[in-house]
């Protein structure tokens, strides 16, 4: 349609008005990119049981893709990049030490039941790399236990200096959770933790490795504008208050377990969180008030996942409650 004015023709399309050079291939590889210093690091430092892990459920991820594609006679969506995603933050949020046809299963679930069953890309209700990592514990939770820590240990310096090969252990979060609840306190130094799980935390999942490198991915993603900056300040600054209000260190809670990967990787992911700057601030605090409850009553102390699947849940009614004003509209009595 076309409107005169002042003399001069406008054109007058349909909405939306707004246009951005952004696409969704770009969105995701800046996110691959966020994410790929913390994967070389553990890499690095983790060996190949970190690269086969990571070949797994890229690998799976990307041929579900394309065969569920193929069989059901749809385009092919591979190069929009989600699938590349789902498969790098699955690896992430795995132990390094995973059977490899679990994280295959898990990738195979986290395409196919966590967002083509939806209808693909965009009707998700929640995180399919999540989705995943849930199928896989709550399916193999024994297992994925007795794997975590064994292996890679051989690279700690103190283990070829004893002649042994392995090491096995369990977490810092593991071992703080069971002092906690046999005792009250702690049996180490929290503040203590705090430079290894920074910069080299060899235990937990591939993105346990370092909380800083994970910190740095997110600042970029929110200079650029990828994620916005309500859910990871919501999500941190909550773990952060409800830690202290246990009387624990807030700031080891924070570096500890997948709270970094969650808040700045997983919680931001745009189809499973909501569309209001207000809905995002009160769902990054629904996040990390349900990790922080799951870590300090619940039986998990590594709740992330189940907290960002919970608020993804909610995120529909966040949207709603927090919808904004629509502008031309005039609230009338009934």
């Amino acid at each position: 349609m076309s409107k005169s004015v002042n003399g001069s023709d406008r054109i007058v399309g349909p909405s939306p008005h707004i246009a951005s050079s952004a696409t969704c291939t770009g969105i995701m590889l800046w996110v691959v990119a966020a994410l790929t210093p913390a994967a070389l690091w553990a890499v690095v430092n983790m060996g190949l049981v970190a690269v086969q892990l990571l070949v797994v459920t890229i690998g799976v991820a990307l041929g579900t893709e394309w065969a569920v594609n193929s069989i059901s006679r749809k385009p092919q969506t591979l190069l929009d990049g989600s699938a590349l995603v789902t498969g790098l933050l699955l690896a992430m949020s795995l132990p390094p030490r995973t059977p490899w046809w679990m994280a295959a299963i898990g990738a195979f679930v986290a395409i196919w039941l966590g967002k083509l069953l939806f209808g693909g890309l965009g009707h998700n209700l929640f995180n399919p790399a999540l989705v995943g990592r849930a199928f896989v514990t709550l399916s193999w939770g024994g297992v994925l236990a007795g794997v975590q820590n064994r292996g890679w240990f051989a690279t700690l310096a103190d283990v070829s200096a004893e002649g042994l090969d392995t090491v096995s252990g369990a977490t810092r979060l593991a071992v703080a959770a069971a002092d906690r609840a046999a005792s009250g306190g702690y049996g180490f130094d929290l503040a203590a933790q705090y430079q290894p799980l920074l910069l080299k935390n060899l235990e937990g999942s591939l993105g346990e490795i370092s909380a800083g490198l994970l910190i740095l991915g997110g600042l970029v993603l929110i200079v650029k504008g990828i994620i916005d900056w309500r859910i990871p300040a919501g999500y941190i600054g909550t773990m952060g208050l409800v830690s202290w209000a246990f009387g624990s260190d807030p700031i080891f809670h924070v570096l500890a377990g997948g709270v970094m990967l969650g808040a700045f990787f997983m919680a931001t992911d745009y189809v499973s969180s909501p569309m209001s700057k207000k809905g995002r601030l009160i769902y990054g605090i629904g996040c990390g008030l349900f990790n922080a409850l799951g870590r300090f009553i619940g039986p998990m102390p590594e709740s992330t996942t189940f907290a960002i699947l919970f608020m993804n849940g909610l995120a529909p009614l966040i949207d709603r409650l927090t919808r904004p004003r629509v502008f031309g509209v005039v609230k009338t009595d009934a």
